[in-house]
């Protein structure tokens, strides 16, 4: 479906605005749980304008309340994305990105990635914990299931471990990938393909038949 275009009337630039602040405002509530359409949009906001902003500015610029900009600015510094400035002598905080856009970004929901499979790894080995050494094949079942489970965040573990070592703050993903040799990236996106079964089968070579005379 093609979208209208603005009409003369409509400021071009704006539109353009107005559609940035909204594409980020959905990516962000889709990546990261309690933060909504509203906080992308912060976000975006933030990463638009020169210096740190207030919750008053922030709320005229979206149009919303300031209790909801409050909200959101709570949970994006939460998620490591938002951080509160206080300039001596002022009676209201500021706010401005951890770090540049999209880094930010993808610095806090990598970080948000690393807590989740420690904490699924707690909760895998808990639980065998717990079942300890109950029998019968309801345990059994169970107790396969959550080893398999475990083996996979553990592996997870071991990803992040050695690719993506521990950090805190924005991870400048453009200046990563260039610093990694073309020949290593090439071998690492066939090596995930062929993990995933992602390249395409051979198709199975039929043998010839002789026709009998």
């Amino acid at each position: 479906m093609t979208r209208a275009r603005p009409t003369k009337s409509e400021d071009p630039v704006a539109v353009a605005r107005k559609a940035l602040l909204e594409g980020v405002g959905a990516e962000i509530a889709a990546s990261f749980p309690g933060i909504t359409r509203l906080g992308g949009q912060v976000v975006a906001a933030l990463y638009l304008s020169d210096e740190p902003q207030s919750m008053d500015a922030l709320s005229v610029e979206l149009g919303r309340s300031k209790s909801n900009i409050f909200a959101n600015l709570r949970g994006l510094e939460q998620a490591g994305i938002v951080q509160k400035h206080r300039t001596s002598g002022e009676r209201y905080d500021t706010f401005s990105l951890r770090g540049k856009y999209p880094d930010v970004i993808i610095g806090a929901y990598l970080t948000r990635l690393r807590r989740v499979v420690v904490d699924k790894q707690q909760l895998c080995a808990r639980t065998l914990e717990l079942l300890g050494n109950a029998k019968g094949p309801e345990a059994a079942s169970l107790r396969e299931r959550v080893t398999s489970l475990g083996r996979k965040y553990d592996r997870f573990g071991i990803l992040f471990n050695d690719l993506l070592p521990a950090f805190e703050g924005p991870v400048d993903l453009e200046a990563l990938i260039e610093a990694v040799p073309t020949a290593v990236l090439t071998t690492l996106g066939s090596v995930a393909r062929r993990a995933m079964g992602l390249f395409a089968r051979e198709p199975a070579k039929v043998p010839s038949v002789r026709m009998k005379r």
